[in-house]
């Protein structure tokens, strides 16, 4: 959930404040300059003194947590605080000693996180306080985004934003009253510091305590009955035509015209928008709307694609712009974001039949093929944006990414020959990517001031202009350019390496599974389907428990490469089952193997058993039991960096419907898309894919069914012209004929259809009935895409 990524109409879930300085995490909230905290509390604190920060050194005794297995908390296994992970033992040490908790949620590739375990939790004098007068727990918000959920609801609840490092106090109880994000170690002009507010808490929870605990239940009571999402006495979800029509609205409103995206600054790659867009589209493709949702998202895409969140040296995409024009990314890169943007360029390939955005979606894969991929075939979940610029030195935003003039000149000193003019490689490379000999990077993007005198490339000409500039062919210039950046990227390899978060996720695991089998299908790569069919392996030999059908969430690189889980097992959380699930389908209509939706559908099976809600409708994020003690019991109502798994689940129902006939499946996503109404009437917005689901249950699904053998010519023919067609709601089956394959015991009226001629043949069925029969893939994709 990244609480940044939200349109940019003001709702639930979103933060306040217009700029946010380089680094600044993904979903965080606006910070100045000087980087002063978001605090939230349910009762007044007095003020507190100031004192002067001792000098730290960083302990080499390690505290418990140096015997997890979450590369966040394994950093903060040195720090001088006696940190707790998550569990019953904190949790029983301050009820037996009446202390608060003092929990702080991050993750491994987090800048701020980074910053406030340097300042603060490496002090001595702030650990010693942290260690005597609270039990203090961390948190990897990617192994327990349950726990992140609950109280990053508190602080947005209570306090002007939210993001991470998240520092929230809690009572034995674990229920919060006081949070924030990020606190510089001390008091400055315009801010408070971390010791003052620890010392604070201290004197409230000795002097005050009662009111505390008061304040404490009045907050958690007021946050339950505003978070709960329920069916209630609605009978029926909101009409599609309407909330489609305003969410498209919404989104127009805050479109940036010049360079695409959402928002004046930062912007966020957001995926789900842009799905939406496309769907938009296509079922409005005669009108004026139609075609401006069309020409947003591709634009978006375009922008994006040109600047500098596109690693252009090393492939893939950083987390966001800190700028309006794409420019000065915020350099981590996650997996998820990959995943999802892969699929983005692969339907923008499929709408416009330009290969500029296929040639992207290649290379996302080949960025997430070479640095995010297990031997194993599992994905791993992030790059961080610090590295050091040197060895030895302190690590800094961007240093891996960032070019100077000189370096580029003195990488590529070849003179251009035909060019109109004396010219370089490195002159034509630096005109074309707009570095400069100050540096492009405008001093309010670098608050710190790491970056100056350096570079990011963006593309700042089309290859024609580049060449009409020095009178060159556009196709001497693209080698020129490709030349380039290969010689940067053997040049790159020599510098200290960002840290890479090993651990590996299902959730994100299964976007990956979907970000390469689509990819794949799309441009008929079986390479890239090979990928995804790993992917799926890999989670069902590493992160799938035979024995009770569940899902782990979490499984981490050990010695050697080889897989490790911590002990107990971290069970997967809805969006683990939701993604997987999707991931899977999209793994069958690329490969057309049915042992991936079998596995689907028993794991769809498991989602229904420990995560819906019965009562109010929708899924709940998290087991009852998993969460025991937490507060609240959240259903996720927000579609940012990562979908809502309620969208994907709605989706989910839906195809699954499609191919068994289930009726059950039906019933749940109708249920689900009730439950949810009144957010998608209020703020459509939020929830883009939702919409989108909402819209393909009321509209028809397509069942497109190939009759033919899996590996034939003709067969994969007609197949390959499905997957050239966008077509967001349809399943495809494959119907080879054997009357007790899996397909054929889900939907009995497959045995009915047959070969033409003995020839691979195709019909589309809606509403349960069927098209003539087609065997001629041009006729087939007439059908399709009128």
């Amino acid at each position: 959930m990244s609480h940044l990524s939200s349109p940019p109409k003001k709702h639930k879930g979103e933060h306040k404040g217009h700029s946010l300085p380089r680094g600044s995490e993904r979903g965080s909230s606006s910070r100045d300059k000087d980087r002063s905290a978001t605090v939230s509390s349910s009762v007044p604190m007095p003020a507190g003194g100031k004192g002067s920060r001792p000098s730290s050194t960083p302990q080499r005794v390690p505290n418990r947590l140096i015997h997890e297995k979450s590369p966040y908390l394994l950093q903060h296994a040195y720090n001088p605080v006696d940190w707790y992970p998550w569990g019953q033992e904190a949790f029983d040490k301050a009820r037996k000693e009446n202390k608060p908790i003092f929990l702080s949620v991050g993750y491994s590739t987090c800048h701020w996180c980074h910053m406030m375990e340097e300042e603060s939790f490496q002090n001595e004098e702030i650990g010693r306080l942290l260690s005597e007068d609270f039990v203090s727990v961390k948190v990897d918000r990617e192994e327990r985004p349950d726990v992140d959920k609950v109280y990053m609801t508190f602080v947005q609840a209570t306090s002007s934003g939210g993001g991470w490092p998240m520092n929230v106090w809690l009572t034995p109880n674990l229920q919060p009253f006081v949070g924030g994000t990020y606190f510089p170690p001390e008091d400055g002009l315009t801010r408070v510091g971390f010791r003052t507010v620890l010392l604070r808490i201290r004197e409230q929870w000795k002097q005050n305590k009662n009111a505390l605990l008061e304040n404490s239940q009045r907050v958690t009571t007021a946050l339950l009955a505003r978070s709960e999402i329920s069916v209630g006495d609605r009978q029926l979800p909101p009409s599609a035509a309407t909330v489609n029509s305003r969410c498209f609205q919404q989104l127009d409103e805050g479109y940036d015209e010049e360079y695409g995206g959402f928002a004046e600054a930062p912007k966020f790659p957001t995926p789900v928008i842009l799905s939406f867009l496309f769907s938009y589209w296509l079922s409005h493709r005669l009108t004026q709307d139609g075609s401006r949702a069309q020409q947003m998202a591709l634009h978006t895409l375009k922008m994006m694609a040109n600047g500098g969140i596109r690693d252009h040296v090393g492939q893939g995409f950083h987390r966001y712009s800190t700028d309006r024009q794409w420019h000065v990314p915020h350099f981590e890169k996650m997996l998820y974001d990959q995943a999802q943007l892969a699929v983005a360029y692969s339907q923008a390939f499929q709408i416009s039949g330009d290969e500029f955005y296929s040639d992207v979606a290649k290379d996302i894969l080949q960025y997430v093929t070479r640095s995010l991929s297990h031997r194993s075939g599992g994905f791993y979940s992030a790059e961080d944006a610090d590295s050091p610029p040197e060895r030895g030195m302190r690590p800094k935003e961007g240093a891996y990414y960032v070019w100077t003039v000189k370096e580029v000149q003195q990488l590529l000193p070849e003179p251009v020959l035909g060019a109109t003019e004396l010219l370089t490689s490195g002159q034509l490379f630096t005109k074309h990517y707009g570095l400069t000999e100050a540096g492009n990077i405008s001093p309010s993007q670098d608050p710190k001031g790491e970056l100056q005198g350096q570079n990011v490339l963006t593309v700042r000409y089309s290859l024609e202009l580049t060449a009409a500039r020095f009178g060159l062919g556009v196709e001497a210039v693209r080698t020129l350019l490709n030349t380039g950046l290969e010689k940067l990227f053997q040049a790159r390899k020599h510098r200290p390496k960002p840290h890479l978060d090993s651990k590996m996720l299902a959730a994100w695991n299964g976007l990956m599974v979907s970000g390469y089998a689509v990819t794949g299908a799309v441009l008929g790569q079986d390479r890239l389907i090979n990928y995804a069919t790993n992917g799926a392996k890999f989670l069902k030999r590493h992160m799938f428990d035979v024995a009770s059908g569940r899902l782990m969430r979490t499984c981490y690189t050990g010695s050697g490469g080889t897989v490790e889980h911590s002990n107990p097992p971290c069970w997967g959380f809805l969006e683990d089952y939701a993604f997987v699930v999707r991931g899977l389908l999209d793994l069958y209509e690329a490969s057309q193997e049915s042992a991936w939706l079998e596995w689907a559908l028993r794991l769809q099976d498991t989602q229904d058993r420990l995560f819906w809600d019965s009562q109010g409708g929708g899924y709940f994020c998290s087991e009852a039991e998993l969460g025991a003690g937490l507060p609240l019991r959240l259903k996720d109502d927000q579609d940012g960096a990562e979908p809502s798994a309620n969208s994907v689940s709605a989706h989910n129902l839906l195809r699954l419907h499609g191919f068994t006939g289930h009726k059950d499946w039906m019933d749940k996503c109708v249920c689900l898309l009730t439950a949810f109404s009144e957010r998608m009437r209020r703020v459509p917005v939020a929830l883009p894919e939702m919409v989108r689901a909402l819209s393909a249950q009321q509209q028809t699904l397509k069942q497109i069914v190939i009759c033919g053998d899996r590996q034939a010519k003709d067969t994969k023919a007609l197949v390959q012209c499905v997957h050239s067609v966008y077509i967001p709601n349809k399943v495809l089956i494959l119907a080879d004929g054997d009357p007790l394959s899996f397909l054929s015991r889900q939907l009995p009226f497959l045995s009915t259809l047959r070969r033409l001629e003995d020839q691979a043949t195709a019909y589309v069925c809606e509403n349960q009935a069927c098209s003539m029969p087609i065997t001629d893939p041009c006729e087939l994709r007439k059908l399709l895409h009128p």
